[in-house]
């Protein structure tokens, strides 16, 4: 997939097959949406495109009016939204900054000058719901009556629903938000993760792990960092989960996902949301150091509980090490419930 930031690029097709969206998540009704989208440009001969934005625009006009609450929380960062759409088949993606000039662009300037004349679409497809322009004054009726003159073909795609669920990013966001993993990887398609580079942190799970560690764990908890760029995600707390990228087998492992409350304000990653992995099992091949930089993706499958603030440093390595006997007993749990299935499919 190709990827162009804004569309005055010379390598950007001249004519596509158009879906336009935020995409967060890249959830079910999304994928559906996409699927769609590739036939439609296959059939006629073009590239599939998505022009998604970056800032959200409720981002965006969260910080124009110094209102951080209208801000939605982020499912997935733009990283892993890229990696979605070209899972899902996409040929390429404009991510188009939003910003004054184009909040305050018309709908019918943005018709002409993005959808036409900016990308050549030849096939428009949007949801059901979707809203465009200055005011948010276009909707599908107005993109249908501009279609046949602009040379373009508008189509609406209805609601994608799971047993009778509306499957949207709010669904996603708020089954997140609760804590219910196996709701949202059922909107999703998949269990919900996130990916990034390995980056420093004080590297205090070492020496937070020393004093209680023994066997593999001599190093103490050491943990993988990634950074989740936006500051409001939809998930947050202490997860089981399993680790991708640094061996041939997923790792399990134990995360924290937030603002670490516990850690003053001089960690290197102070105020920054990031989300904090330690692997139950380590592969001796990386040693101390080998993980840093690699790109890794995270699994986050069960909740265990929220962020909790320790007194002291002796807390908080206790609680750490309650937290990996949990991940420890939930991925126990999961193997045996596996096994009890392919006993009962064999029978």
């Amino acid at each position: 997939m190709k990827i162009f930031r804004g569309f005055h690029h010379p390598d950007v097709a001249p004519a596509c097959a158009l879906t336009i969206g935020n995409f967060d998540g890249v959830h079910r009704g999304h994928q559906a949406m996409l699927a769609l989208l590739n036939s439609e440009a296959q059939h006629r001969g073009v590239q599939s495109c998505v022009l998604t934005f970056e800032p959200h625009p409720r981002d965006y006009f969260a910080g124009l009016h110094r209102r951080p609450e209208l801000a939605p929380a982020r499912i997935g960062t733009l990283r892993d939204k890229l990696a979605e759409l070209a899972r899902c088949g996409v040929q390429q993606t404009i991510v188009l900054p939003f910003n004054e000039r184009l909040a305050q662009q018309s709908a019918q300037a943005f018709i002409e000058d993005v959808v036409v004349r900016g990308l050549g679409a030849r096939y428009l497809l949007v949801g059901d719901d979707f809203r465009f322009g200055s005011q948010r004054a276009g909707d599908y009726a107005m993109l249908d009556a501009a279609g046949p003159a602009q040379g373009f073909e508008v189509a609406r795609m209805n609601s994608y629903e799971v047993h009778g669920l509306r499957v949207s990013s709010s669904a996603v966001r708020e089954a997140l938000g609760a804590g219910r993993m196996q709701d949202a990887a059922r909107l999703l398609g998949r269990p919900y993760a996130i990916s990034g580079h390995v980056v420093h942190g004080r590297k205090l799970g070492r020496a937070l792990g020393r004093s209680a560690a023994s066997g593999a764990h001599q190093d103490g908890f050491r943990t993988l960092n990634l950074r989740f760029a936006h500051w409001k995600p939809a998930a947050s707390g202490i997860f089981a989960v399993l680790v991708h990228g640094l061996h041939e087998e997923p790792l399990p492992g134990v995360a924290n996902l937030g603002v670490r409350p516990s850690l003053d304000p001089q960690d290197v990653n102070g105020g920054r949301v990031l989300l904090e992995t330690h692997c139950l099992t380590w592969p001796a091949h990386l040693g101390a150091e080998g993980a840093y930089g690699k790109i890794v993706r995270v699994e986050l499958l069960h909740k265990l509980h929220d962020e909790l603030k320790y007194d002291s440093l002796a807390a908080l390595t206790a609680g750490i090490a309650k937290d990996c006997e949990d991940a420890r007993a939930f991925f126990a749990s999961a193997h045996a419930e596996t096994r009890r299935q392919t006993t009962r499919d064999r029978i």
